[in-house]
């Protein structure tokens, strides 16, 4: 039986929940990496993919023998490559003459496989290949338009798998804001046949239209390639279920003496508690008032004294 370790210092501990399944995941890294044999295309491809996504990418240049996704038992080494690196997304480059200049792209949850797509590049034209002003060059790390064109992406399957896996390699981390300001790319997935999408990444120009709301257009910075999609495999039903898990909206917690009414809003009670008046500093119990009264007293008791004495000498 497999001996489970569990951590005993509290800063692995707090590392290993880093690299947990969470309900809302932070930024995905990329892992890239190549199998026996590739050609220059294919180099060329995986060195674009590696400089658009700088900054979250982990890149194997050594091959790998023993890689074959789609087949069992050729799944282990990726998983483990997955866990070491901590990548939840990964990119593999083979080359045969069956398949020649393939690209296998495929997620993982909890470092387990979970789907796969793969496509063939065809008419792959690399950054150098594209003038353009210099100045409109897309800054590292921006975030991007996704714009997915063609009525196959809604249609057909394996268009449908491959829109989903190309949002999650392209876009980068999720963020609730974003300044309009930084948005200076976009990539256009276009649906050509029913196995076949152009892709190709532009950078965006902000020209004067008359109004507010700039003219924008797009200039093609490169790389741009058609992605010829070959086999793909969904996740299993059991598998998708624990991905797809998201937190149940929790009723908002009940504030004690607050109300709220359609008319008069919010309506708040306040208790304050019993007053101890026998506590309180009344005007007749001043200073004053005791020493008046300790001196009447004091009379009426001379004075009574006084009338004792008389009656007694009687």
């Amino acid at each position: 039986m497999m001996r489970i370790k569990t951590p005993k210092k509290g800063r692995v501990k707090r590392e290993l929940e880093k690299r947990a399944p969470k309900l809302v995941e932070t930024g995905k890294k990329t892992l890239i990496l190549q199998g026996t044999k590739t050609s220059s295309i294919l180099n060329a491809v995986l060195s674009e993919i590696c400089h658009l996504k700088k900054g979250g990418v982990v890149r194997y240049t050594r091959k790998n023998d023993n890689i074959r996704p789609f087949e069992s038992g050729g799944e282990t080494s990726l998983e483990f490559f997955s866990l070491k690196t901590d990548c939840s997304i990964f990119v593999y480059g083979s080359h045969s003459k069956k398949r020649p200049n393939n690209l296998v792209i495929g997620r993982t949850y909890d470092h387990h496989i979970y789907d796969l797509v793969e496509v063939g590049v065809e008419n792959f034209k690399s950054i150098e290949s594209f003038t353009y002003d210099k100045k409109l060059a897309p800054l590292m790390g921006s975030k991007p338009f996704i714009a997915f064109v063609g009525e196959g992406f809604e249609n057909v399957d394996e268009l449908k798998h491959l829109k989903e896996v190309l949002l999650d390699l392209l876009r980068g981390e999720v963020v609730e804001n974003i300044n309009l300001a930084g948005l200076d790319r976009a990539y256009v997935c276009t649906a050509i046949s029913s196995n076949k999408v152009y892709l190709s990444h532009c950078a965006l120009r902000l020209k004067k239209s008359g109004t507010v709301v700039p003219r924008m257009e797009l200039v093609e910075v490169g790389p741009s390639m058609d992605l010829v999609v070959r086999r793909h495999r969904l996740p299993n039903e059991g598998l998708r279920k624990e991905a797809m898990k998201t937190a149940k909206d929790q009723p908002k917690k009940k504030i004690k003496n607050v109300s709220t009414d359609a008319v008069q809003g919010t309506i708040g009670k306040i208790y304050i508690p019993d007053q101890k008046i026998g506590d309180m500093a009344l005007p007749n119990k001043a200073k004053g008032v005791k020493r008046e009264r300790r001196e009447a007293k004091k009379k009426e008791a001379n004075e009574h004294a006084s009338k004792k004495q008389k009656e007694e000498s009687e």
